[in-house]
């Protein structure tokens, strides 16, 4: 069976931005099917938009379907599993640059805070998103401006990711200059070997 790979990108991303064509060039030569989604209006992500929308591309989850987020995204792919049926279950997540929290540099304005508010206030259901994939790994930078590497020690607690905290990458984007990044591509082809 066919493996796939839904990568979801992050507020105000974009498919051809940082890592995000690398990753699926590497994964696609592995024959992995690879989903980028253009995820909608990336200026103000509204949850009750981009989780519908993820679920539609995803169609029927499996346990040969594996997600990988980068910033809002890894908040999407969360709620989009919270969401999903007792029964469900995916083969596995990668989250990059997740948060629970954001630092005050996140926010450039008050549109920025507003945007955030629901992302950062609506609760998260660790105990139904665990329950739908063993497989959770997740990849911090110690220079992240946005992100408070304290989070990662949420990640590993609630969900019992692995954690990789890689050394001056910024918030990993396409500004940061970061185009490939080996241990993203390699925590995926972990938790397809781990199934």
């Amino acid at each position: 069976m066919t493996k796939r790979v839904f990568i979801i990108h992050g507020w105000d991303g974009y498919p051809e931005e940082g890592i995000f064509p690398w990753l699926k060039q590497e994964l696609e030569s592995r024959n992995f099917e690879v989903y980028n989604p253009a995820m909608p209006n990336p200026i103000k992500p509204v949850i009750e938009e981009w989780v519908p929308f993820l679920a539609q591309k995803v169609g029927k989850p499996d346990e040969n379907t594996f997600l990988f987020g980068h910033s809002i995204g890894c908040q999407t792919i969360l709620r989009y599993l919270q969401s999903l049926p007792k029964n469900s279950k995916i083969g596995g997540v990668v989250l990059l640059a997740p948060w629970v929290h954001l630092t005050d540099d996140a926010f450039e304005d008050e549109e920025d805070k507003i945007t955030a508010k629901p992302w950062l206030e609506t609760p998260l259901n660790w105990d139904e998103i665990k329950a739908r994939t063993a497989g959770f790994a997740a990849i911090f930078s110690d220079n992240d401006p946005l992100v408070p590497l304290d989070d990662s020690d949420i990640f590993k607690n609630k969900l019992g990711a692995k954690i990789i905290i890689e050394q001056d990458k910024g918030h990993f984007s396409g500004g940061d200059g970061i185009t490939e990044l080996p241990s993203a591509l390699n925590s995926v082809l972990e938790l397809v070997k781990n199934e």
